[in-house]
């Protein structure tokens, strides 16, 4: 249990605890991890039978990661010191756990949340959407994605490779899960409200925006690589989509600033494709959580030196299409239609090239660990 200044429901939880495990027959602990307490939280939970850790390093996920590192038994079960959570009710989890889930999640939106336990915006918008838009990410299937009660096993918690310091570490949990290939598995469960007498650590707007920033930031693809996609045939697709129709003329809708502006869609969106690309080849070296089998068959694929065809490929044909207008103009010092439309595509083209050549080398520098093993 994550400790901060609780002084006046901390020793209630450590007793319900400890009477949970004596009363299943189970060989546990109960620790709390103090935060930072400017309060006697510390002294009351060990006068209550508590193994008390400080952790200086503030925040949620740096005080949890603490105790789950000191921990000793076989499973662990976490949950918030507020008395919010029935800490009696631990059977069931265990229960779970002993049939073969590795990650047993406690949900308040299918149990009971008692009057006045959580806010109306967390109930209605804040919880239900955060866990609606990270199943969209990553379909886990987990329907309280940000319940503070859950267990898991040891083996389970080293697979997970947890790092985030603060509240986003609960959606950390269930990401790294998924993506881990664990059997998560839910039990509705009880919310009551807490016994504080101040206001709660949580902050709904700064933390929900943690939460989800770090979704984003785990999902490459949905950040940067479909919008990019997007952007960039949309954009490459509209120049000759308006030469083929008749248009292309400066007096019509879609004359050259029209499709000046679809180059400009196109490179942004190559950008963000670049950006993705790189993102997901970063992950994929960092985490073993967040290997792709995608990003290993492209990695297969793809070198330096056929990031680098294709870029030169793509000036090449840049040049077929503009290379005809340029000429004209000197010796004309005219763009006659549909000349201007030709050239920013052929722009658009060369600019895609040399952004090709240079992101195979940026990738080839990231990968050159890889390099020094000779392939098959």
């Amino acid at each position: 249990m994550p400790c901060l200044n609780e002084s006046r429901t901390v020793a209630a939880c450590v007793r319900r605890a400890k009477e949970a495990l004596s009363s299943l027959g189970i060989a546990g602990e109960v620790i709390v991890v103090d935060n930072g307490s400017t309060d006697d939280s510390a002294a009351v939970a060990a006068a209550a039978g508590a193994r008390v850790i400080c952790e200086p390093l503030r925040g949620y996920g740096n005080a949890l990661r603490r105790g789950f590192d000191e921990a000793g038994g076989r499973y662990i079960i976490m949950a918030d010191c507020d008395e919010s959570y029935d800490l009696a009710d631990l059977e069931r989890f265990l229960l779970r756990l002993r049939g073969g889930a590795d990650l047993v999640m406690g949900n308040r939106l299918r149990g009971e949340i008692k009057p006045g336990a959580m806010p109306w915006l967390h109930r209605w918008i804040g919880n239900p959407g955060l866990s609606w838009f990270l199943n969209l990410l990553f379909k886990t299937g987990v329907g309280d994605t940000h319940c503070g009660m859950r267990a898991f096993s040891r083996e389970a918690y080293r697979k997970m490779g947890l790092k985030m310091p603060g509240m986003e570490m609960a959606s950390e949990m269930v990401i790294k899960s998924s993506l881990a290939k664990l059997r998560v598995e839910e039990i509705p469960i009880t919310l009551y409200p807490d016994g504080r007498d101040r206001r709660p650590h949580l902050r709904s707007f700064r933390d929900g925006w943690r939460h989800l920033r770090f979704m984003l930031m785990c999902s490459p693809v949905f950040l940067f690589i479909l919008p990019g996609l997007l952007l960039t045939v949309a954009g490459l697709a509209a120049i000759p989509g308006a030469l083929v129709a008749g248009y292309g003329v400066f007096t019509g809708p879609f004359g050259p600033n029209f499709m000046f502006t679809a180059a400009l869609l196109s490179i942004v969106g190559s950008h963000l494709m670049i950006f993705g690309f790189l993102a997901k080849l970063y992950t994929h070296k960092i985490d073993p959580v967040f290997e792709d089998p995608r990003v290993s068959r492209l990695l297969s694929f793809f070198s330096l030196e056929r990031g680098v065809l294709l870029g030169l490929g793509l000036i090449v044909l840049a040049a077929c299409l503009g290379g005809p207008v340029l000429w004209h103009w000197l010796r004309t010092y005219s763009f006659p239609n549909p000349s201007p439309a030709r050239w920013i595509l052929a722009s658009t083209l060369a600019t895609l090239g040399v952004e090709t050549v240079f992101t195979s080398f940026l990738v080839g520098i990231l990968d050159l660990p890889r390099e020094r093993i000779p392939r098959a």
